[in-house]
């Protein structure tokens, strides 16, 4: 012992200092691969989200109907059909469907709509619409934006036969098609 009460290091005791040396070293090492492993795993796992993300169009697929002007989109508890313009326009000469207006506001419509019914509204004015499940409704906004958000109420409150006007109102005018406006609110 020296003056102060500590030991001095032996020869076996600088064995000891250096083994314990390695053993940290060889934790720390252990533990940095670890660590690493853990964050390409979790980099794996984030890819192979955004993957699924993408490749699932982001819940909503569209797929061909087999009939011209027409698409399928997956919402939540089912699907609904978007159409082009073109297609809407030979759909109404033999109209069999309600055609509903979700734009809020008010800015016009198209010729022959049948309801006004602001998307934010549907579900309280559920009596509005049709009584019977399988109906065919169409919806359409202004852009697409406000109607999808319509089918996917209506697949909420129940009903499987929904379509959407692809683009609204703004595709309707682009197509050559004019609205009118009945001031409704």
């Amino acid at each position: 012992m020296s003056r102060n009460g500590r030991t001095r290091a032996t020869s076996s005791g600088s064995r000891q200092s250096r083994s314990i040396a390695a053993d940290t070293s060889a934790r720390n090492s252990r533990r940095r691969l670890r660590i690493a492993l853990a964050g390409a795993a979790v980099a794996v796992a984030v890819f192979a989200v955004l993957a699924v993300v993408v490749l699932s169009g982001f819940g909503s697929t569209p797929s061909s109907s087999g009939t011209a002007g027409q698409t399928v989109v997956q919402g939540r508890g089912g699907t609904w059909t978007n159409v082009t313009p073109d297609r809407l326009a030979q759909m109404l000469p033999n109209k069999d469907f309600t055609l509903l207006n979700v734009k809020t506001p008010y800015v016009g419509e198209i010729d022959g709509t049948d309801l006004y019914i602001p998307y934010d509204q549907l579900t309280a004015r559920a009596s509005d619409l049709p009584s019977a499940k399988a109906a065919r409704i169409l919806v359409y906004c202004r852009s697409g934006a406000e109607s999808a958000i319509a089918a996917q109420t209506l697949l909420d409150l129940g009903y499987t036969n929904i379509w959407n006007l692809d683009g609204g109102m703004n595709a309707w005018q682009s197509s050559g098609r004019t609205l009118v406006n009945k001031g409704r609110s």
